[in-house]
């Protein structure tokens, strides 16, 4: 684990993925440091998260690592992080610096640990609530809420997920939402309306541990573990809160569609 920080992190950005449906884009810059619409696209969720005050960010790494870890972190008094912190300290949205640090799977593994094996690497640095975002969607108009953090840090929720309805290359969806607020783990074959999961969730460390997760903190083994069995267990015993955002969401995962946000003004 490198780090400018030993802070724990509030909020960690998914950005260990290869990219295999972007390439070649991918084949020489990692798929979140791809620019949409004039900065990386992770850099927009680093901006909105600090924003509401969450300076404490991780990111995890693996294929091409090294390059965002240089572009966020050069000493060279240019540095993205420095030009980030700056530019909203003069637009007087913040008073917190931004630290950063960064939880290298492909060094120290040889790969992308999947979603919740990464997230079991990062957890001896993460807060006791936190936000979790890929760092390959773009939600430009999202809000890290401070209030929704304390919202579900009160309640008995271990993870709350923002839904989305659901594009086309997903028109089946992943989750329901009952009247109550609580995320369903249903058949896709049902006939119930179900959402995307948008990325964007909060989750408490609880969630990462046992019973619903063996992983130990930390993954010293580097279990590779997806993130959507978890989740459903977690359904199935009533610990999943869950919301419905409507506005712009685009998961980035072909050239195309970065072309299409990129053509937008």
């Amino acid at each position: 684990m490198n780090q400018e920080s030993t802070l724990s992190a509030q909020a960690m950005i998914l950005a260990a993925g290869r990219g295999e449906r972007m390439r070649p884009l991918t084949d020489a810059t990692p798929k979140p440091l791809l620019q949409v619409r004039g900065k990386p696209l992770m850099q927009w969720h680093m901006e909105a998260l600090l924003r509401e005050g969450f300076a404490q960010q991780l990111i995890n790494t693996a294929w091409l690592g090294e390059q965002i870890e240089a572009y966020f972190l050069s000493k060279n008094g240019s540095s993205p992080a420095r030009i980030l912190r700056e530019v909203l300290l003069n637009q007087e949205q913040t008073t917190s610096p931004v630290h950063l640090q960064f939880s290298h799977e492909g060094r120290d593994f040889g790969g992308a640990l999947e979603t919740a094996g990464g997230i079991c690497r990062a957890l001896p640095h993460l807060a006791e609530v936190f936000w979790v975002v890929a760092g390959d969607v773009f939600m430009p108009q999202f809000e890290f809420n401070r209030a929704a953090y304390e919202r579900f840090e009160n309640s008995d929720a271990l993870a709350h997920l923002w839904l989305v309805p659901n594009p086309a290359h997903n028109p089946r969806g992943d989750f329901g939402i009952s009247a109550t607020g609580q995320a369903l783990n249903l058949p896709k074959d049902a006939g119930y309306q179900l959402y995307t999961f948008s990325t964007v969730a909060l989750y408490k460390r609880a969630f990462f541990e046992p019973p619903l997760c063996d992983i130990p903190a930390g993954n010293p083994q580097g279990i590779k573990t997806a993130l959507a069995p978890l989740l459903r267990a977690a359904m199935d015993a009533g610990r999943v809160s869950a919301s419905l955002y409507e506005g712009e969401w685009t998961d980035v995962g072909t050239p195309e569609r970065l072309a299409q946000l990129n053509a937008k003004t």
